[in-house]
């Protein structure tokens, strides 16, 4: 046991749980005031619901002994097992720890899936979602990434989630705004955020909790955790500068929301590599991600799908962005406990980026459309017509966000 990076995983674990509240922040000053509180509901929901499925089954099935490189077993059902001493993920800090820090990353991951179907799917639809969701697609490919599966005994590089959170709720976000359809009026109303400074605050919040995510992914008090904090800086205000420079030539006006959105961009794009690549791939990684995924957005009108908060534009691009630069910018000059990229001699790692980033796509679409039909045929997904148009908070709560 190490005293210091007990306190230091505490305080990171600390930290990524905010996150979650601070998505809610993000993504509720995005949409219309009649739906801020469902959407905020449905991100601090999660921090309820995952944590007791986490204890139950969730946390053997990420990381129990493996089982055909696929999931875990149910070794640690109950946590039977997961106490105070050493565990197999960590030589310092105590078993339950590590525990508690995955689960924080657990909790986050469908929470950013909601804000592709924001202000359109009713809420017992959403809690079936999010525990079956997690259940056949989170937990199975964080085994293969993080918990002895396939795609982390290839060699895939995957430092704080960039395949295992961003590239499999961007697909999964796909695949839900496909499902359940439009909003009423998308392409012809107004659907302007309703509360700017809120999710300036949100993305704020989330910016301070990615250096317990990314930092944190080290799981020692280090100096790859000291790699990863001041690359996830870097990188995160080189994609909210590319971000804004790309609308200002595009739409004329450099906006606070895109500046908000591009250092989330820089965020998810640099999580992969953040312990892996050094302060100036960092940079790059940043600023090719912030221009990439104000791209990506802006192509969801001409395709013709409704991603209500830009989670695939975001944290599928961005991530899948991540994962492949990862793949050519990673050096074990800066981790030798990592690989060499493209750029440094090894273009091999390359490949492997791409077939677990391509994993990870597959295995989502194909799952989040199975869960997502069964969910529809059984209690159905999406709020009715009248309920959308009167709006969430008072259809489904019975509350109002603002009373004024």
């Amino acid at each position: 046991m190490n005293s210091g990076d007990i306190a230091f995983m505490l305080i990171a674990t600390a930290m990524v749980m905010l996150m979650t509240p601070g998505l809610a922040l993000f993504y509720g000053g995005l949409v219309r005031s009649k739906n801020v509180l469902s959407t905020t509901m449905q991100s601090f929901f999660c921090l309820g619901i995952i944590s007791i499925i986490w204890v139950m089954y969730g946390y053997s099935m990420a990381f129990g002994p493996d089982v055909a490189g696929f999931v875990g077993n149910l070794k640690y059902v109950g946590l039977k097992g997961v106490g105070l001493g050493i565990g197999p993920y960590s030589d310092t800090i105590p078993d339950l720890l590590f525990c508690a820090f995955q689960l924080m990353f657990a909790i986050i991951t469908p929470a950013l899936i909601t804000g592709a179907y924001a202000e359109r799917m009713k809420f017992t639809a959403f809690v079936a979602f999010t525990v079956l969701w997690s259940t056949l697609v989170y937990f199975p490919v964080c085994h293969w990434v993080w918990g002895g599966g396939w795609l982390g005994a290839m060699g895939a590089l995957d430092f704080a989630g960039g395949t295992v959170i961003h590239i499999n709720s961007g697909a999964a976000a796909l695949v839900a705004c496909i499902v359940l359809g439009k909003r009423k009026g998308w392409g012809r109303e107004a659907m302007h955020p309703h509360n700017l400074p809120m999710t300036i605050l949100g993305a704020g919040v989330l910016w301070f909790g990615w250096f317990g995510f990314n930092a944190g992914s080290a799981l020692s008090a280090g100096p790859i955790a000291v790699l990863a904090l001041f690359t996830t800086q870097v990188a995160t205000g080189a994609g909210a500068l590319s971000w804004v420079l790309a609308e200002w030539k595009v739409q004329g006006k450099p906006t606070t929301l895109g500046a908000a959105s591009g250092a989330v961009a820089g965020l998810v794009a640099i999580t992969p590599g953040a312990g892996f690549v050094g302060p100036l791939p960092a940079i790059l990684i940043g600023l090719v991600g912030g221009a990439l995924c104000y791209f990506a957005v802006l192509m969801k009108a001409r395709l013709g799908y409704d991603d209500a908060l830009d989670v695939v534009g975001v944290h599928g691009v961005g991530g899948l962005w991540g994962a492949l630069a990862t793949g050519l910018f990673a050096s074990l000059a800066w981790n030798p406990d990592g690989a060499d990229g493209l750029f440094f001699g090894n273009p091999g790692q390359l490949g492997i980026q791409a077939i677990g980033a391509g994993a990870a796509i597959a295995y989502s679409v194909v799952l989040t459309f199975i869960i997502l039909k069964g969910i529809d045929a059984v209690i159905g997904l999406r709020a009715d017509l009248e309920d959308e148009v009167q709006g969430l908070d008072v259809t489904d709560h019975k509350e109002v966000g603002y009373s004024l």
